[in-house]
């Protein structure tokens, strides 16, 4: 089986016929029938039924062109980052929950970087996808953090994946509100306090479990509930409407303007780190990332660098 076969299947599912396939392909008619045949040969199934009008797909041919657009997709994925990676020079690809400090780390590395090309990525996503990412190779390093609530779920995702996690540093929960809320004010705060006011979560996707949320104390019931999928939504919501979100507490410089972070009372401690591919060995540049990271929260005081 090879991709051309795969491909001349896609394209007679498409056009309907072997000779329109042909004509759109710039190939023989001859060559295309000659593919399929042999496709047909080589897994035993009969792929279209053929008649003067054209071609059909059989039950077989419709569940293997379903798997055949998998391979050509990915194969196409496969050529085009390595084509890219050729052009483009240096390359970095981070996968992240939505901290901030994962941002400025990034743009830091940007600032920094005197390379002619190269090819920088951030994804700031869900957990289950940062892990895919990294499992996939998509993404050189993402960043995610464990508590005791979630850590056997992640870590056995993790070790499915293939990839380590090395954690960066520990934080008490934070409340994080706008400077205007009513609970701006306070030294720090009780779950109970926050009981009034709307819980602002980033959405998670299909894989919706408490396990995966990116807010520790998800699984605690709350009555008013807001969910969104970027960062910058999160900042207008604190800044213009009395609700709040649960993080680590450290803000950047980005964020010391409108919102204030408070400790949450007898709070769980976030273990916040980055996780690698176990093949993968570090870059340069994913070494200055990774000391980038080290460097913006090593200035924060609500957090214990490791």
């Amino acid at each position: 089986m090879t991709l051309q076969q795969l491909r001349y299947l896609i394209a007679v599912a498409e056009y309907g016929s072997i000779n329109a396939a042909a004509g759109n392909l710039y190939t023989s008619q001859s060559n295309v029938s000659a593919a399929i045949s042999e496709l047909e040969r080589e897994l035993g199934v009969e792929v279209f039924t053929r008649s003067n009008r054209g071609v059909t797909l059989t039950n077989d041919g419709t569940e293997l062109l379903g798997y055949a657009r998998q391979v050509v997709e990915q194969a196409d994925l496969l050529s085009q980052r390595f084509k890219q990676k050729k052009a483009a020079g240096a390359r970095l690809a981070v996968s992240t929950q939505h901290y901030a400090f994962s941002l400025q780390a990034f743009v830091n590395v940007v600032e920094e970087f005197r390379g002619a090309e190269f090819d920088f990525v951030l994804r700031e996503t869900t957990t289950a996808q940062i892990i895919e990412d990294v499992s996939q190779f998509r993404s050189e390093v993402g960043v995610i953090y464990l508590d005791d609530f979630n850590k056997r779920v992640l870590r056995r995702a993790l070790a499915d994946a293939r990839c380590a996690f090395c954690e960066l540093f520990e934080a008490d929960v934070h409340v994080f509100v706008g400077t205007g809320h009513p609970l701006a004010a306070k030294a720090s705060v009780r779950l109970g306090d926050l009981a009034p006011y709307a819980r602002y979560n980033f959405e998670q996707g299909t894989v919706n479990s408490f396990h995966y949320s990116e807010e520790p104390l998800a699984y605690i019931p709350c009555s008013k509930t807001i969910r969104y999928t970027d960062r910058a939504t999160l900042t207008n919501l604190l800044t213009s409407y009395n609700g709040y979100t649960l993080s680590t507490g450290v803000l950047t410089d980005e964020m010391q303007s409108g919102i204030v972070s408070i400790p949450l009372e007898d709070a769980p401690v976030m273990r916040v780190g980055y996780i690698m591919h176990e093949e993968r060995r570090p870059t340069e540049l994913v070494g200055r990332y990774i000391a980038e990271l080290e460097r913006v929260v090593a200035a924060n005081p609500n957090v214990e660098a490791r």
